[in-house]
């Protein structure tokens, strides 16, 4: 299929147009240029000579796709011929079937979409076909074969179209011979197979239109008959076939039709068969056999048939016979030649003869000439088969009555018509053994009467002359004196009348030349009877309008003839005549005859004499057009005025011819008289509905057309005049809805657009009137398509040229139509679109013309032309008012969619064209808007209109390729560049005006120096410094400059607008401007945060381009965000890059980002009622809505990024909230959500993070970044390779960097990427947490790895000389330190960092870290094991082989070798303390060791015990390799503690001893496990207890902050952090979240000794220290004088009491416990202690954190004081609570007792208010406040400190924007 032109002027090139469809009969090797062909799957129907390739698709689209080329073909027609309303009609139509076409291809509908689609293309194409195109269509049919089961003779099948509404024959009839086989009996003739239908009208494709084929079969009288009984042939009927015209439309045309035969039930009602199976009478008919179908091709073709001559070649070529309509065609056609005389046998009477039966009549039609001898060939049974001398009719069998309704044809030459008959001759066929056919009787017609008429049309009942077998007809002289119709017979022939016998014919004439019709024949024989020209005259409106055209010369002679030689008697009905016939041919089926009278009118008219009755006949009618009553008849006369003038023109040519001009002044004078009367009829003003003004108008339609015919006689400005004076006549004033106003118009437009007009003499006197009808319309918005219809024909007549003519009509076309035409433009760009697709379609036409009509009148006006319109204000309000209305034109003009997209050129015109015209426009602006007369609304239309004529897209000729870019500076230059000098010259004028247009004009002149054109920013940025001074000098700083700038940078800049080259000339420009202004320094800031604010952007811009979210994008987002909120205040701008980090957080599923970003936005706000205005997505509500609104999208987004600590802290603000105003229902839910949050930290699993430090180093990367270092949150199972590989496909140019040290100046200069990535530790801030026995591991991990400041990487390196027997001598450390700008997580996973420190770890130091980390990890498994937590043994296992086989070979003692040697001792005495410390560790070590092997023991499968017992045998060889024969008693005492609880669960079950593996069978499985805490080096004295932990054996380090010494390679992750707590553990927060105090750290970890009972305390707490004897703490030093460091119940002078000694390290203590009872006193008053040490677990044993009750253990009581609760109890809690009578949750005991503060990350904390706000008093309030304080002494009370009202927390505002 081509879908494009192609020559094909190349060898073996085809030619092709487009949709023109190939075959190829071999496979091709290539097409070319196969950009020109489509490859479409198609089948061959009719293979062979007719064959038709038809697409492999719906039937659907392919009667879509036909339809709509045929419908493309017509659409053109009614274009041509201005049917304006159906041509847009069938636009949207055709456009909605193509769209529909494109669903049906696409395939993706479904099968009910489907069925509705296909439904919908039907009804639209139904409604297509039923319009009256006047187009007439064709069907093609071919003949295949009859399938048959019952053949063995010849058959004859006959077509035609037939109407079922009418019950008629539409067609003549198609005849096909068929052989015994059913097939066509002459193949080779493709003519006698094939016909097309031709001149199907539009009305003709209904589905009451039918095809209907008989079948006759030729032979035997019986179809059963033996063959041997008759030899006689016979036409007798076989079958019948129906199919409907509409069934075509929609059938699937791949396949050929099979079609039902059918059969007569009675043979008798053979010839109404087809009725019958129309309407369905099924009794009448029947199957003729189950097998029997007729095989034909049918296809409907459109189009008139010299198109499908040329569409379908082949098909004309090989021959093709055409079937005609019995009847012409909707359009008759000059020239066409036809003589067709159809004559149908309908029935016949006949009596029986003599016979005992009927007769089995036979007719045999023959035609004769006017001498008797029959006329050869010119009986044709139907198209398909030449005709023959003679027809036979088929036989009804034993049928006195037969009815055939046989239709042949008789084309019969017009000259042998006359004097030929028809005669029939009837036969009786008998069915005997002779078979013998005996003549009866004949009967005849003559075909022509006497008077030259035709046989009229119609049935005809004819006599049956009775004749013997062997009567002789030859002689036809003989029986054509008798009579041969009934009709006809004169009265006193009765006997003949009174016959039974007749026969019944029908006759229709379809001829070109003959004629019916006696009154025509007699006009035109008018010469023979004088005496009938006066009826024959009034006859003629009466004849058929098909006959007058056949004889329309003649008629037209006879006319003219009888006006010659009577004109007095005659003229008025000749006229009446003439008008009738020209009225006809307007008429659409006779239209095409207008040419064959034009050519008679210039050819064969001579009516020399005519002229002058034609116009005085046409002047008489004129003159009584105002009096006349009926007014129908003249308005025929008018309608008819362009052919009557074209007759006098030529009568009066003729004449002048012959005669040499006589007369001339007299003709000139009648004329001119004519147009006297017409213009007095015209310039009557009437009412609305006069018939008068019905009859202006109708002269008013057909007047222009008679220019062309005055121009042959007339010279061009007389008939300039004419017109003129014409038009000039007609009424000024007019209603708007008077029908003559637009048909006034149209009148004026084909003058404007006739060949008049064209000459510029006649334009001159015609331009005035026509300019002020035109004006009229305009100014009141009428016919708004007609008048600019006319403008633009008047503009496009105008040629640029300096003549004088052309000067004058364009100042009368400025002076009367420009501002006019801009009010038009402006009114019709503003007025909403119309629903109505049609005036949709108009009002987007007419406001292109209009645009176009404008930009042309500019372009044709000169200086001139300007200095006069501008010269022709009178005042300065109209100047104003135009000004205004052309630069908001122009404005117009410039909209994107004012033009399509691929409009260039007409867009560089229109650019061209405005900015000529506001050059000469400035002129005005400056003279006469400037100083005092300034109009501000003026200037600020002129820069707006600059600022966007400057920004248009179509002017950014960067964008353009570089041989457009270079075209379009040729010719009209860089107009941007231009308009911006012209701007900028505009402002230098204004003075001190500029103030009026700052702040409002900088946004634009920003907008304006961000396009990427150099000349223009060098002009353009020079205005800013401008106005910087301007407003300097008014306000004294020019902070409205730097607002207005910052803002619209933004925003501007987010659009794509701005580079680093404008960055740098912005700040150069500027800066060199104000080098010597008094505000130099004021300005340089404001020109240095401008252009930081434009690094930021342009590196924003540049990330947004990438797809995914990364690191790059938050990154950049966080520097913007900042950017606003410390260096330029713009709150609005700072909350909005919070919502777009916020949304880039969550697409990248960083829920806890997400949640502190949008933390940011929370605590700007308060829990207040103020009003806020609808923001972003946020609706308009009050402060407090939109607070708890993001508070609960806060709490669940650290919900989903398992963050519950912070939710929870959030859940309790809002409870306070709910509570504060009785909101008891959220309060209820909140308290639900804050409990979940709890569930989930207990419950389940979350990862520890990596993290990781990362440098950027080079210039190559964005400014956020570059020479930067920060540490970055990993993601989940995020290890170094991967974060690395993550980090180089997010800057692929990036080179990373081997090594770990810090690089030189080179590596930042460099014009290059390099990163630099290593893991590091977090060092974690809230110790307290982390140090605290029985906090479940679910707890602690979150607090490793959240609010981290300080990260920490360790590099092993060796100093002095490196012992090759043991590198433990010389093995440093350098540790590195990194502090970063905001703890992590926050609002990025990642952050710069502030403050790098830098310290080395000795090899001794470094040692003691070693064996502390691993007996940490030994620790933690060991524990992890005893609580059933490891789900294998395997990682102790491998752990316990690790230490025992690396100190078997060596690992321990290789520490003995370097450290404990003479030597290293005595050049180290600084270090005692710390090999005093190495030492203990290795017992601990070993210790520790010899438990787990015990441990390991009792878990061991059975299939590891032979690794078990290897395991203790190395562990044996140990011991003796580091001379450990039994271990000192503080080692003994206390190895380590593994208690399965926390201290508030160890009074609650009485256990034994569990340092013995056996011990570990009793399990408190409510209890979370006990963590070891994890502090090493402590700077106090053992004495203080402030690190001795009972249950940890653990080293403390030289500073708390150097917690978990861990190296970052992913291996030494620790253990623990990986397994939660049991699942039905009920924890509660840490104690410091409740609100309690802090103390300072050194008192943290102290232990009130003396609160355990003389049980309780162990035998011998200090044991003496070998190394330093001095520094041993005496027990009332631990039991009296020091007291527990974190106890709130302390006063502060208590708390200065407190021992502590910096730096001092004695020899470690180890006690522990044997809980043999749990006793405790009640009355103690450090009940409510910290429990953050293991050797006072028992002092809190009453009272449970965890559900606020205790169950009673032993003998003693049960506590019944205050509980903190701090988490929602299971059901047998409550249950003990309410026995106990606990008070319930939020109590005011609860309330009054001060909570335990947790670190809070920064944007957490909610430090306490001295004035809280005014809210309604909490429910507890209320209470309290009715109640006494309870005394300090009171024993209910087990802290001494009276109860008080705890300040509500309030949010506190990190921000005052």
């Amino acid at each position: 299929l081509s879908f494009s032109l192609f020559r094909g002027t190349v060898q073996h090139g085809l030619p092709l147009e487009i949709g023109d469809t190939v075959l190829f009969i071999l496979s091709p090797q290539g097409i070319f240029p196969c950009t020109y062909v489509h490859l479409k799957n198609a089948h061959i129907k009719n293979k062979g000579q007719f064959e038709t390739v038809i697409p492999t698709e719906d039937s659907v689209i392919t009667e879509m796709t036909s339809t709509l080329r045929d419908w493309g073909a017509m659409w053109k027609r009614l274009y041509v011929k201005n049917e304006g309303d159906l041509f847009h009609r069938l636009w949207h139509v055709m456009n909605e079937i193509l769209d529909l076409r494109r669903q049906v291809l696409v395939g993706h509908l479904t099968n009910d979409r489907m069925k509705d689609v296909k439904q919908h293309i039907t009804a639209r194409l139904d409604w297509g076909n039923e319009l009256d195109w006047c187009f007439t269509h064709h069907l093609f049919v071919h003949m295949k074969s009859l399938m048959s089961s019952n053949l063995g003779e010849e058959l004859e099948v006959f077509f035609h179209i037939y109407d079922g509404r009418e019950n008629r024959p539409l067609s003549e009839r198609f005849f096909v011979r068929l052989n015994k086989n059913g097939v066509p009996k002459s193949p080779e003739k493709t003519e006698r197979q094939c016909t097309l239908f031709v001149d199907l009208g539009s009305s003709d494709l209904r589905k009451d239109v039918y095809i209907v084929v008989h079948i006759m079969r030729i032979g035997r009288m019986g179809a059963g008959e033996k063959k041997n009984l008759c030899s006689t042939q016979y036409r007798r009927p076989f079958g019948c076939a129906v199919v409907s015209i509409a069934d075509l439309l929609t059938a699937d045309s791949k396949d050929d039709h099979l079609l039902k035969v059918y059969a007569c039930t009675t043979e008798s009602e053979w010839y109404q068969i087809h009725e019958n199976i129309i309407r369905k009478v099924n009794s009448r008919y029947n199957l003729s056999g189950s097998n029997t179908g007729l095989a034909v091709s049918l296809q409907l073709l459109h189009g008139d048939i010299e198109q499908l001559r040329r569409e379908y070649m082949v098909l004309f070529t090989r021959g093709v016979s055409i079937t005609k309509k019995l009847g012409f065609s909707d359009i008759i056609m000059p020239g066409e030649m036809r003589n067709d005389l159809y004559v149908t046998l309908e029935k016949g009477e006949f009596e029986k003869g003599g016979k005992s039966v009927a007769r089995n009549v036979e007719i045999t039609v023959y035609v004769l000439d006017i001498e008797g001898q029959v006329m050869k060939s010119y009986v044709a049974a139907g198209s398909g088969e030449p005709g023959g001398d003679e027809y036979h009719s088929f036989v009804l069998y034993h049928n006195n009555s037969p009815r055939w309704a046989e239709q042949i044809k008789l084309p019969i030459p017009v000259d042998m018509f006359r004097g030929a008959h028809v005669r029939f001759e009837f036969r009786h066929c008998s069915t005997k053994d002779k078979g013998e056919k005996k003549l009866f009787g004949y009967s005849f017609v003559h075909l022509m009467q006497e008077d030259g008429r035709t046989l009229p049309d119609g049935t005809h009942e004819l006599i049956i002359h009775k004749c013997e077998e062997n009567a002789n007809l030859q002689d036809s002289s003989r029986y054509l004196k008798l009579p041969f119709s009934k009709a006809n017979l004169p009265g006193n022939n009765q006997a003949v009348k009174g016959t039974k016998e007749s026969f019944w014919i029908t006759s229709f004439l379809c001829s070109t030349k003959l004629t019916q019709n006696g009154d025509m024949l007699d006009l035109l024989k008018w010469r023979a009877h004088p005496e009938r020209i006066n009826d024959s005259l009034s006859k003629l409106k009466e004849i058929d309008g098909s006959e007058i055209v056949k004889f329309l010369q003649d008629t037209l002679d006879t006319l003219f003839g009888i006006l010659d030689e009577s004109s007095q008697r005659y003229g008025l009905k000749v006229f009446d005549c003439l008008v009738h016939i020209i009225n006809l041919l307007q008429d659409s089926k006779f239209q095409h005859f207008k040419p064959v009278m034009d050519t008679y009118i210039e050819s064969h008219f001579a009516g020399a004499l005519s002229y002058r009755d034609l116009i005085k006949v046409l002047k008489w009618y004129v003159d009584r057009i105002i009096d006349a009553e009926h007014q129908d008849h003249i308005q025929q006369v008018l309608k008819a005025t362009e052919y009557i003038f074209k007759y006098i023109i030529q009568s009066r040519r003729l004449f002048a011819l012959a005669t040499g001009g006589q007369s001339e002044e007299e003709f000139r004078c009648c004329v001119h008289e004519l147009f006297m009367s017409i213009r007095f009829f015209l310039s009557q003003e009437n009412k609305i509905t006069s018939p008068v003004t019905q009859t202006q108008a109708v002269f008013l339609r057909t007047f222009p057309a008679v220019y062309g015919e005055l121009l042959k006689i007339f010279t061009v400005r007389e008939v300039a005049g004419f017109v003129r004076e014409t038009l000039g006549s007609l009424p000024a004033t007019a209603h708007a809805e008077c029908p003559l106003e637009a048909v006034k118009l149209h009148c004026i437009a084909e003058t404007v657009e006739s060949q008049l007009y064209t000459n510029p003499e006649s334009r001159c006197i015609l331009l005035p009137v026509v300019l002020r009808l035109l004006q009229a319309h305009m100014q009141e918005q009428r016919d708004l398509v007609m008048c600019v219809r006319i403008l633009t024909s008047m503009l496009s007549l105008i040629r640029k040229e300096d003549s004088p003519v052309v000067s004058e009509e364009v100042d009368l076309i400025v002076d009367s139509l420009l501002v006019v035409l801009m009010r038009t433009i402006l009114e019709i760009t503003n007025r909403p679109q119309p629903a109505g697709t049609n005036m949709r379609l108009q009002f987007q036409d007419i406001t292109g013309e209009f645009v176009a009509c404008l930009l042309a009148l500019l372009r044709q006006m000169s200086d001139k032309h300007y200095q006069q319109l501008l010269q022709a204000f009178t005042s300065k309000d109209d100047l104003r008012d135009f000004l205004l209305q052309i630069f908001t034109v122009f404005r117009i003009l410039i909209r994107p969619e004012m033009f399509p997209k691929d409009w260039t050129v007409m867009r560089l015109v229109t650019n061209n064209v405005i900015i000529t015209t506001v050059l000469y426009l400035s002129d005005a602006l400056r003279k006469n808007f400037l100083n005092e007369k300034f109009d501000y609304k003026v200037w600020d239309s002129y820069f707006y209109l600059s600022v966007i004529f400057i920004n248009q897209p179509c002017l950014q000729l960067e964008s353009f390729s570089p041989s457009k870019r270079k075209r379009v500076l040729e010719k009209y230059g860089d107009m941007r560049v231009m308009m911006g000098c012209e701007i900028f010259s505009m402002w230098q004028n204004l003075g001190e005006h500029k103030l009026n247009f700052i702040p409002a004009m900088i946004g634009p002149f920003l907008e304006v120096t961000l396009v990427p054109q150099p000349d223009l920013r060098n002009v353009m940025i020079p205005i800013f410094h401008d106005m910087m001074d301007w407003e300097q000098r008014r306000s004294g700083n020019f902070k409205q400059v730097e607002a207005k700038l910052i803002d619209k940078l933004d925003s501007l800049m987010s659009e794509g607008k701005g580079d680093e080259t404008y960055r740098e000339l912005f700040n150069s420009i500027l800066l060199k401007k104000i080098e010597r202004e008094t505000w130099r320094e004021s300005g340089i800031s404001l020109i240095a945060t401008v252009t930081r604010l434009m690094e930021r952007l342009l590196d924003y811009r540049d990330c947004m381009k990438l797809g995914e979210v990364d690191g790059k994008k938050i990154g950049c987002t966080v520097s913007l965000l900042n950017f606003y909120k410390t260096e330029l205040n713009k709150e609005e701008m700072y909350i909005r890059y919070i919502h777009k980090l916020y949304e880039l957080h969550l697409k990248a599923q960083n829920y806890t980002e997400a949640s502190y970003t949008l933390l940011l936005y929370d605590e700007l706000l308060e829990w207040s009622e103020r009003p806020l205005r609808e923001f972003l997505n946020y609706p308009m509500q009050s402060e407090w809505q939109r607070k708890e609104y993001l508070h609960l999208t806060i709490v669940q987004n650290f919900d989903r990024g398992k963050c519950w600590e912070n939710g929870i802290i959030l859940c309790r603000e809002l409870a306070d909230q709910y509570e504060s105003y009785y909101d008891y229902r959220n309060l209820s839910k909140m308290r639900m959500m804050e409990a979940s949050l709890y569930d989930k930290i207990m419950d389940q699993q979350r990862l520890e993070p990596e993290f990781f430090r990362v440098g950027f180093y080079g210039k190559k990367f964005p400014f956020f970044l570059r020479n930067k270092e920060f540490v970055c949150r990993g993601h989940d199972y995020e290890r170094l390779e991967a974060f690395q590989q993550r980090m180089l496909n997010e800057f692929p140019h990036a080179i990373a960097m081997q090594h770990v040290n810090q690089p030189d100046q080179t590596i930042y200069q460099a014009e290059a990427q390099y990163l630099q990535i290593y893991a590091v530790s977090p060092i974690p801030e809230s110790q307290d947490v982390l140090q605290r026995d029985g906090v479940p591991d679910n707890i602690k991990s979150f607090y490793k790895v959240n609010h981290i400041w300080r990260f920490r990487y360790d590099r092993p390196f060796h100093k002095g000389t490196k012992d090759k027997e043991n590198e433990f001598k010389s093995l440093w450390v350098e540790r590195t330190t990194l502090t970063l700008v905001q703890s992590l997580p926050g609002i990025s996973r990642w952050f710069e960092v502030e403050k790098r420190e830098l310290v080395e770890v000795s090899p001794l130091e470094n040692a003691i870290e070693v064996i502390e980390n691993k007996n940490l990890q030994l620790r933690t498994l060991i524990a992890q094991c005893q609580s059933r937590q490891m789900q294998n043994i395997n990682p102790l296992t491998m752990c316990l082989n690790g230490v025992i086989d690396a100190a078997v070979n060596g690992g321990l003692a290789r520490y003995q070798e370097a450290f404990f040697v003479k030597d290293y001792v005595v050049n180290h005495p600084e270090d005692g303390e710390k090999i005093g410390r190495l030492r203990e560790l290795m017992f601990e070590q070993a210790h520790i060791l010899e438990y787990g092997l015990a441990v390991h023991e009792k878990f061991v499968p059975q299939d590891m015990r032979p690794l078990h017992k290897k395991l203790v045998d190395q562990f044996h060889v140990m011991k003796s390799s580091l001379g450990i024969q039994e271990f000192p008693a503080y080692v003994r005492a206390s190895p380590v503690h593994f208690t399965n609880g926390s201290p508030r669960s160890s009074c609650r079950n009485s256990v034994p001893n569990i340092i013995s593996p056996d011990g570990a069978r009793v399990v408190a499985r409510r209890s979370p496990l006990t963590y070891p805490a994890v502090n090493r080096y402590s700077s106090s004295s053992l004495s203080s207890q402030a690190s001795n932990e009972v249950s940890n054996i653990t080293g403390q380090s030289e500073s708390s902050d150097e917690v978990f010494n861990m190296q970052p390679s992913p291996s030494t992750s620790s253990l623990s952090s990986n397994h939660s707590a049991s699942p039905n553990v009920t924890s509660s927060a840490p104690s410091s979240a409740r609100g309690s105090p802090q103390l300072q750290d050194k008192h943290k970890h102290s232990r009130e000794n003396s609160c355990l009972s003389s049980r309780e305390r162990p035998v011998s707490a200090i044991y003496p220290n070998p190394l330093d004897p001095a520094q041993r703490a005496t027990p009332h030093q631990i039991g009296d004088t020091t007291l527990p460091r974190s106890d709130p119940n302390l006063s502060a002078p208590d708390k200065g009491k407190t021992l502590y000694k910096p730096k001092t390290i004695t020899s470690p203590w180890y006690p522990w416990l044997c809980c043999q009872s749990a006793g405790l006193v009640s009355n103690s008053p450090v009940l409510s202690g910290s429990y953050s040490s293991g050797i006072s677990s028992m002092s809190r044993c009453s009272v449970s954190e965890a559900s606020g009750t205790e169950a009673t253990t032993g003998d003693h009581p049960a506590h019944q004081g205050p509980t903190m609760p701090n988490s929602v109890s299971s059901g047998s809690d409550e249950l003990i609570r309410r026995e106990n009578k606990t008070p319930p949750p939020y109590s005011v005991y609860e309330r009054s007792n001060p909570r335990r503060p947790v670190p809070l990350p920064h944007s957490l904390s909610i430090p306490p208010s001295l004035d809280p706000p005014a809210l309604p008093p909490k429910p507890h309030q209320l209470r309290t406040s009715s109640m006494k304080l309870v005394p300090a002494s009171d024993p209910r009370r087990a802290d001494g400190v009276p109860h008080v009202p705890r300040p509500r927390p309030l949010p506190r505002k990190v921000s005052q924007l």
